[in-house]
């Protein structure tokens, strides 16, 4: 009896030590994505300082993360349409080792030269066009939300940062993708707005847009 209840009590104790185990390690990782975030409020100046005019300061302290999950890339045949001499070029991001550049702009906004003032459809996508000629839809939003920003964190993964708007308002969102596993992380902002003027960060951004 007492060497049974000795093994039930190893067995236990080996159960509990793996929880803990995987606890602390998703908890590793949420804390690594929210010093990303931080890094990325700070980088993107312009978006933390227009959210901020709205709701006040934040951190990351302020997003949860609400999700995780996979993501399927629908892969398909198609190189980057937008070139050197497209007004929307200096707005797509290249990615650090050269695999090709990520696009969060060119489906949201017309922009080419014929128009003589940029406008914006319903619809978002994040788009990956790698260097191989492939191109992966890795995020769509439609018409109630918004990607307004976005940055290479490292070679795998990238960062999205938007809205969604919610019944009881306007709630700023950030989306880390992880493009070798394809795997998605979704943290919402803590705090919302009742009222967002929707193509405001945008507008800020395609008023730079030269259609020379």
């Amino acid at each position: 009896m007492v060497v049974v209840l000795q093994l039930g009590c190893t067995g236990t104790s080996s159960d509990e030590e793996a929880n803990t185990n995987e606890i602390q390690l998703e908890e590793d990782k949420i804390s690594k994505m929210k010093n990303q975030l931080d890094i990325t409020l700070a980088q993107k100046e312009s978006w933390y300082t227009h959210w901020k005019n709205i709701l006040g300061p934040f951190d990351s302290s302020d997003f949860e993360l609400v999700m995780t999950d996979s993501i399927d890339p629908m892969e398909m045949p198609e190189r980057n349409p937008i070139l050197s001499d497209d007004p929307l070029f200096p707005y797509q991001y290249s990615h650090p080792n050269g695999n090709g550049t990520m696009d969060i702009y060119s489906y949201k906004i017309e922009a080419q030269e014929s128009l003589e003032t940029p406008f914006l459809n319903p619809d978002s996508e994040v788009i990956w066009y790698r260097a191989d000629g492939m191109k992966e839809r890795l995020l769509f939003m439609g018409p109630s939300g918004m990607f307004e920003e976005g940055e290479w964190l490292n070679e795998d993964e990238f960062i999205v940062l938007g809205y969604f708007q919610e019944e009881t308002g306007f709630r700023p969102m950030a989306w880390i993708i992880n493009i070798a596993t394809h795997r998605i992380a979704h943290f919402n902002l803590s705090k919302l707005s009742k009222t967002y003027e929707a193509d405001s960060y945008i507008d800020q951004k395609i008023k730079q847009v030269s259609l020379n």
